[in-house]
């Protein structure tokens, strides 16, 4: 018995590590802390200089990315990933502990099927075309949903196709947080019995890329529920938003991205349709250097009310991992509107109808 004990082992050890090698588990994350100054923020037009805690370039955050060889080309895929702020600490997304994704699904030639909080077919069909993106003076300080366009309790599904993705998600309850009023938690959390509408999300996407450009579709519907924010407090209001968008590369060095997001928001009674243009610009100057400019223009239909977005950037690579940037911004409202020029943080916005500008720079480390 004990010779074939002392047999065994060996043969149990290379179980076990051929099991490991069919998994694949990455950690990986993202540090990104700046210092902005902002000026015109209130009634007094006071200035304001601050290390904000949402964004920088892209908001902090660590994940957690794994995948199983389950054989016949079918996979097992999960991702867990954690948002915070640099500056404190403290987590975003408010105040969940995976709150920027947090998905399990299998994948194989034929797409991938997704459960869980993951991020709607908006995200992925402006990724290419707005090339700020969440970053502090981009298209977030107009629309606060873009860099929050994530559901719970969804199911999703994307598959790409000779350049071809067709994407969809849907959720039976869209955000079960209470973080406000704030986009970070909208107090909708659904899976109501009775009510097939209460909070539901869902969105669809179709978008193609090639070399050297790429156009996309998408349509992003939230569902109301009782007791949500923005004015969505019934299953039978949505908030719409349909996105066009496309981008061009003519050189390797040179890119542009340009889109329209057309919205219908039933939460609203006095300003419900809006249009949000944007065109931007990226140009590599050199192996180590990158500058971007993006223009937004928001306008609401029937109303005053509208605002012009300029935003500038320069990235300098140290390293791989390691860049150093400048930004800068300025925003004109027009009508009622008092949207600030950053959305790196709260509590930073002017009078209404007032301009802003705003200075950072930062550091942004990826591992």
């Amino acid at each position: 018995m004990k010779k074939k004990t002392t047999t065994l082992i060996p043969l149990l050890m290379l179980l076990a590590a051929g099991a490991a090698q069919a998994q694949s588990v990455t950690i990986y994350g993202i540090l990104d802390a700046s210092v902005e100054h902002l000026n015109n923020v209130g009634a007094a037009g006071a200035s304001l200089t601050r290390m904000p805690g949402l964004t920088g370039t892209s908001p902090s955050r660590i994940g957690f990315r794994g995948t199983e060889d389950l054989g016949g080309g079918l996979k097992a895929q999960f991702t867990l990933e954690q948002g915070f702020g640099v500056d404190s600490g403290t987590l975003n997304q408010g105040g969940r502990a995976w709150g920027r994704q947090a998905w399990v699904g299998l994948s194989g030639d034929w797409g991938s099927l997704s459960l869980g909080r993951q991020y709607s077919m908006l995200f992925w069909a402006m990724l290419d075309a707005d090339i700020f993106g969440p970053a502090m003076f981009g298209g977030g300080s107009l629309d606060s949903y873009l860099p929050n366009s994530r559901v719970d309790n969804s199911i999703g599904y994307r598959g790409t196709f000779s350049g071809l993705t067709l994407g969809a998600t849907y959720s039976f309850g869209r955000d079960g947080v209470n973080a406000g009023p704030s986009p970070s938690g909208t107090n909708c959390p659904g899976e109501v019995a009775g009510d097939s509408k209460t909070c539901r999300q869902w969105s669809a996407m179709a978008k193609y890329d090639s070399a050297s450009w790429g156009a996309s579709l998408a349509v992003d519907q939230l569902n109301g529920g009782p007791g949500a924010f923005a004015g969505l407090t019934s299953s039978s209001l949505t908030d719409r938003r349909t996105s066009l968008a496309g981008w061009f590369k003519p050189m390797p060095t040179l890119k542009f991205g340009a889109g329209l997001l057309a919205r219908k928001n039933e939460g609203s009674a006095t300003t419900p349709k809006s249009n949000l243009w944007y065109l931007a610009g990226a140009w590599t100057a050199t192996p180590n250097f990158v500058f971007d400019a993006e223009l937004f223009k928001l306008d609401y239909k029937d109303s005053a009310n509208q605002a012009t977005l300029f935003t500038l950037r320069g990235t300098y690579t140290l390293s791989k991992r390691t860049s150093v940037y400048a930004t800068a911004g300025h925003i004109g409202n027009d009508g009622t509107l008092a949207l600030s020029v950053s959305n790196a943080a709260t509590g930073s916005a002017p009078v209404a109808g007032g301009s802003q500008s705003g200075l950072a720079a930062g550091i942004r480390h990826v591992f």
